[in-house]
């Protein structure tokens, strides 16, 4: 089958069970009045070498805290985490600490003002540079924003450092599929590959 963007020929828009599974960045940010927000985003992603990048769909409380206080931290949501990131996403009144409201606990960024998540097995500390409007082809006003960071400090659980190298499957992070699906992995499902040398 075909499906275009304007057509109803299924229930729900497919794209997101398509680019799936996707990482999720948990984002912490605090305003300029010092008020504190916690949101799951699935639309997140390493951009670069040291930048991240998450997209909302509206203004909403973590991208507009992130510009006001010009800093995030994306903590990792581990399978540990599940129950309290989704709780996370409850939509709550601008000023309503989610941390309150999921029972998670903070603990304090190196070289940030946010917080991360304390029980978080990782968590990357961001400057914020820029917000993206993301314009649509047929030229109304944007929808969605992406937020782009720079990475300060990585905050690394020590149990998950073994012989120097982050063991990525023994924090068992969770990803988002399509509808209400995620995905975790595990070291019974990862592989390694080499990369070819090429020609010449």
């Amino acid at each position: 089958m075909h499906y275009a963007a304007d057509d109803r020929t299924l229930p729900h828009n497919p794209l997101k069970a398509i680019v799936a599974p996707r990482p999720i960045g948990w984002i912490s940010a605090v305003s300029r009045d010092g008020q504190l927000n916690l949101a799951p985003y699935s639309f997140f992603n390493a951009v670069g070498d040291d930048m991240v990048a998450f997209s909302s769909t509206g203004r909403k409380d973590a991208m507009t805290f992130a510009e006001e206080g010009g800093e995030f931290v994306c903590s990792l949501a581990g399978w540990e985490q599940r129950e309290g990131m989704n709780a996370s996403s409850a939509p709550l009144p601008r000023g309503e600490s989610e941390f309150a409201f999921a029972g998670l606990a903070t603990a304090p960024s190196r070289r940030v003002r946010p917080p991360r998540v304390a029980e978080a097995p990782a968590a990357l500390e961001c400057r914020w540079l820029q917000t993206v409007p993301l314009r649509p082809l047929d030229g109304s006003e944007p929808a969605n924003f992406l937020v782009i960071g720079q990475v300060v400090s990585i905050y690394i659980d020590d149990r998950f450092v073994r012989d120097g190298l982050v063991d990525t499957a023994a924090m068992r992070p969770i990803m988002r599929g399509g509808y209400f699906d995620y995905f975790t992995i595990t070291a019974e499902n990862r592989f390694t590959m080499q990369r070819p040398k090429g020609g010449g």
